[in-house]
C-alpha cells in the first residue's frame, strides 16, 4: 500500500493547495463500521489507505457535527462536536492522525451561514426581542397585512421567512425552515463562529470548506429581488423548475459585507501555516465576479468553485468560454474545479447520453486533471458511477421530495459506496437496511472489480494522477487557450521551463486538429492516450485526448 508522501515533521508547505486534488467523501456513505446502516468515522479511517493510494493530497468531509439531520449535517446543532451517529470526538482525532500518517490533508466542512432551529443559540434567540442573542439571527416584522417582509425565496422551495409566535417576527432561512440565517451584521456572532472554527484548528484539520460562502450577509434594508432579466436567466444554482431561479438575488446574498468578515476568516488561518480555504458560491448570475473577489490577493479566500462544470455542456465552446471568462474575470483568483459533488447528478450521468461512457469518463478524468486550478474528486467518480435510479418511496433528500418527479434531488449521487461486488450492501455495511440502498447497478463497478485492473477507470485515474504530480505545469501552471474546432477544446499548460500542449475531443465522432504553425509537440506519456501529432495535425478517437511536451 502507499508510503506516505510527507509526514507532520516535514517542513510546511504553504501553497500545498495550489494545485491539489481534494478527495470528497460524504461520510454518510463511506464506510459503515457499527452496522447501523449509516456511515462512520471508524468506517472512513479504515478505508483511508484506498484514499492515498489514489495519489490525492487532501480529504474532505462533509458534515459531521451534532444535527437532528434535517438536512443531513448542513443543520448545525453544536459546531464543536461530532453527532452520534458519526462517533466521537475521539474517532476523529484518530482520523486526522491517519490521515496525516499517510501524507492526507484534512479538510472539513463549515457550515456557518446558518444552524439548526435545534442550536442553543436560536432556541434563546426565539424567547423574545430583549434576550442577549435577540439578534443572532436575522428577525424582520411582517408587512401590515401579516405576510412577510418582502418576496425573498427559499432554494428548498416557498418563502425564505417562517413566522415564530413567541417573538410574533419572521425568520429568515435560505434553506429549510429548520435552517434559520445567523445575523454577521452582528459582530459578536462573527466572533463566536470564528471560536468555533479555531476548535478545528486547535484539533489539527487543514483547512474548511465553507458552505454557501456568498450567504453570509443580507441586506438589513429587506428591499425585494428584482425578476432576473430573460437573457440572464440561469439554472445552475437551482434546478430550472424551482422558481428561485426567477429571481435576481442581490439583497439576499452576495453582498459587499462579506469581504470584511472572509478577511477576519482569513487572518484566523494565516495563526495556523499551512491552512486552506475553499470557498462554494452558489450566484447564478455574479459566480465568477464573486470568485474572483473572494481570491483575488492574499487576505480573503486561498480558492473558491463555483457551478460552471457542475451544471452546463459538455461542449468544447462552454468549457472555452468558462476557462476564458475565469481568466479574465479572476486572473490573480483561484479556482476549485469540481465536475460532481453531494448537490449535483454524477457527471457520467449527466454529460454522457452517447453510449461511450468509458471513453467520456476518461477524457472527463484527463480533463479535470489538465484545467488550471485545484480539483475536488467526489467518492465513486474514480470508479465511474453514474447516478443512482432512485423511487419515491426511497427518497430521504427534502429537496427532492419538494420537487419531484421534475427535480429528483440529491440522493442518486449520495448512495453508499461499492467496496466489493459480491458482498452484501457492497460491503459499505453489515446492516439489512442501509440510509439509501446501495444501487445493483453500482456493484459491478466495485472497487474489487478494478483494482490492479489493467484498463479499468480506477486504474485510469491513479495513472492519471500520477502523470499530474510529475508535471508541475498542470498542478500550478498557467493557461493559454488556443482557438476552438468544432468539438475540440484545446490549450497549453506552462509552469517554468515546461510547456505542455493539451488537446480535447468533446464529440462523439473522431476528429482532427490543427496546431498552430510551428507547433510541434512529442507525446508526454498521458495514461490511455493513444493520438499523435503528425507536422502539428492531431487525430482524435471520439472523446480522445493529447498531452505533449513543447
Amino acid at each position: 500500500m502507499t508510503s506516505p508522501r510527507n509526514t507532520q515533521d516535514a517542513p510546511i508547505d504553504k501553497d500545498w493547495w495550489r494545485g491539489a486534488v481534494i478527495y470528497q467523501i460524504y461520510p454518510r456513505s463511506f464506510q459503515d463500521q457499527d452496522g447501523d446502516g449509516i456511515g462512520d468515522l471508524v468506517g472512513i479511517t479504515s478505508r483511508l489507505d484506498y484514499v492515498a493510494d489514489l495519489g490525492v493530497d487532501a480529504i474532505w468531509l462533509s458534515p459531521v457535527f451534532t444535527s437532528p439531520m434535517r438536512d443531513f449535517g448542513y443543520d448545525v446543532s453544536n459546531y464543536r462536536d461530532i453527532d452520534p451517529s458519526f462517533g466521537t470526538l475521539e474517532d476523529f482525532d484518530h482520523l486526522v492522525q491517519k490521515a496525516h500518517s499517510l501524507g492526507l490533508k484534512v479538510i472539513i466542512d463549515q457550515v456557518i451561514s446558518h444552524s439548526s432551529d435545534k442550536h442553543a443559540w436560536f432556541s434563546e434567540s426565539r424567547l423574545s426581542r430583549t434576550n442577549d442573542k435577540a439578534d443572532w439571527y436575522v428577525w424582520a416584522d411582517p408587512k401590515p397585512d401579516g405576510t412577510p417582509p418582502n418576496n425573498w425565496l427559499s432554494i428548498f422551495g416557498g418563502s425564505a421567512w417562517h413566522w415564530d409566535s413567541r417573538r410574533m417576527q419572521y425568520y429568515l432561512h435560505n434553506f429549510l425552515v429548520q435552517q434559520p440565517d445567523l445575523n454577521f451584521h452582528n459582530p459578536d456572532v462573527q466572533e463566536a463562529l470564528l471560536g468555533e472554527m479555531r476548535f478545528w484548528l486547535e484539533r489539527g484539520v487543514d483547512g474548511f470548506r465553507l458552505d454557501t460562502v456568498n450567504f453570509y450577509f443580507c441586506s438589513l434594508g429587506f428591499e425585494d429581488n428584482p425578476v432576473v432579466k430573460a437573457e440572464d436567466f440561469n439554472a445552475s444554482t437551482a434546478p430550472a423548475v424551482n422558481p428561485y431561479n426567477f429571481q435576481e438575488h442581490v439583497y439576499d446574498k452576495s453582498r459587499p459585507e462579506n469581504l470584511a468578515f472572509l478577511r477576519r476568516l482569513r487572518a484566523l488561518l494565516d495563526e495556523y501555516p499551512g491552512r486552506t480555504t475553499v470557498g462554494e458560491i452558489g450566484d447564478s448570475q455574479h459566480q465568477l465576479e464573486l470568485m474572483a473577489q473572494y481570491t483575488s490577493g492574499d487576505d480573503l479566500l486561498h480558492m473558491a468553485y463555483t457551478f460552471d462544470y457542475l451544471g452546463g455542456d459538455f461542449s468544447a465552446s462552454h468549457f472555452h468560454k468558462a476557462i476564458e471568462e475565469t481568466e479574465a474575470k479572476a486572473p490573480d483568483g483561484w479556482i476549485c474545479l469540481a465536475f460532481s459533488n453531494h448537490d449535483v447528478v454524477r457527471h457520467v450521468s449527466r454529460w454522457s447520453a452517447h453510449g461511450q461512457e468509458e471513453a467520456f469518463t476518461r477524457l472527463a478524468a484527463t480533463l479535470i486533471m489538465s484545467m488550471r486550478g485545484s480539483v475536488c474528486l467526489y467518492q465513486g467518480e474514480e470508479l465511474g458511477l453514474k447516478e443512482a435510479e432512485l423511487s419515491y418511496a426511497d427518497l430521504v433528500d427534502p429537496y427532492g421530495i419538494e420537487f419531484w418527479p421534475e427535480f429528483k434531488g440529491r440522493d442518486g449521487c449520495r448512495t453508499p459506496m461499492v467496496w466489493q461486488s459480491h458482498a452484501h450492501n457492497g460491503a459499505f455495511s453489515t446492516a439489512n437496511r442501509t440510509w439509501l440502498p446501495v444501487p445493483a447497478e453500482h456493484l459491478i463497478h466495485a472497487v474489487d472489480t478494478q483494482h490492479g485492473v489493467e484498463g479499468s477507470v480506477l486504474e485510469y485515474y491513479r495513472a492519471m494522477l500520477v502523470f499530474r504530480q510529475a508535471h508541475p505545469a498542470l498542478a500550478k501552471g498557467s493557461i493559454e487557450l488556443l482557438p476552438v474546432e468544432g468539438d475540440v477544446l484545446a490549450f497549453i499548460r506552462q509552469h517554468g521551463d515546461e510547456r505542455l500542449v493539451c488537446v480535447f475531443n468533446m464529440g462523439e465522432s473522431a476528429a482532427a486538429y490543427r496546431l498552430p504553425a510551428g507547433m510541434l509537440p512529442h507525446d508526454a506519456g498521458c495514461p490511455g492516450v493513444n493520438a499523435a501529432s503528425i507536422d502539428g495535425e492531431i487525430d482524435l478517437e471520439p472523446f480522445g485526448a493529447y498531452i505533449g511536451t513543447l
